[in-house]
């Protein structure tokens, strides 16, 4: 039953979902050639709320949950582990204070509305997952941006979704070189629940009626572990250890 219901529900999210990327589109071009990057940030903020609320159709819940107070005049790297596409609007709205940036494969840089517009112009940093001639140097001059701009880069070390939740073993190399270009930032852990139950049945129809749920985590300043490895296996442990499939 729960299935059958999530048909219909299914067709009216994805048809509120494709409205709101293209409303926003022409928005966030307006914003950016005219206005700047301050406009544009602000319209993609509410992209990001709207896209959220677009999710409650079909029965879907939030919970944000950080009690730290973390400051905005300092780099972050938010390091999180990955469900599905679901992550990534409820981090850039409970996080906009941050200004979240993200690495995507450069696929996604083109041909979705509003979406790819905000990769390209909006700070993150799109690369060829295929090829470490291009993707190192891009996630190094990404590191650089978020140093100088104390702004805040978004990772899934895990490289792939986990489709069941199960956190999959980091892969560590961009989160190492991140570091590197961004000595100075804070690491801000979050963990992801249930956001792959979005998925379930596939991508079509979606679960219905999920409650997804995200723990900001206690953030560690990179400049206070001289061993960088162990901060690593820290970040790592305290994401994975706050996971319940």
């Amino acid at each position: 039953m729960r299935k059958i219901l999530a048909y219909p529900l299914t067709v009216l999210y994805l048809i509120c979902f494709g409205i709101t990327l293209v409303v926003f589109h022409p928005i966030q071009w307006i914003c950016f050639n005219v206005f700047g990057y301050k406009a544009h940030k602000i319209s993609v903020d509410w992209l990001q709320f709207f896209l959220i609320r677009c999710l409650n159709v079909l029965g879907t819940r939030f919970t944000f949950t950080n009690p730290y107070d973390i400051p905005t005049d300092e780099p972050l790297i938010i390091v999180a582990n990955h469900q599905s596409m679901y992550d990534i609007s409820p981090i850039m709205w409970y996080m906009r204070k941050h200004h979240p940036k993200f690495i995507a494969k450069q696929e996604l840089g083109k041909g979705i509305p509003s979406v790819s517009y905000n990769l390209r112009h909006g700070g993150s940093v799109l690369i060829d997952r295929k090829n470490p001639r291009q993707s190192i140097p891009a996630i190094m001059k990404f590191g650089e941006y978020i140093e100088n701009t104390k702004r805040a880069a978004v990772i899934f070390p895990e490289g792939t979704r986990s489709k069941n939740g199960t956190p999959k073993p980091f892969q560590t190399k961009g989160l190492e070189i991140l570091m590197k270009k961004a000595p100075s930032a804070t690491i801000v852990p979050i963990s992801i629940n249930n956001s792959w139950k979005m998925l379930r049945y596939g991508n079509f129809p979606m679960g219905i009626g999920n409650h997804l749920k995200f723990t900001v985590h206690q953030p560690l300043k990179i400049a206070t572990f001289v061993d960088k490895e162990e901060l690593i296996r820290t970040v790592e442990q305290t994401i994975s250890s706050n996971i319940h499939p």
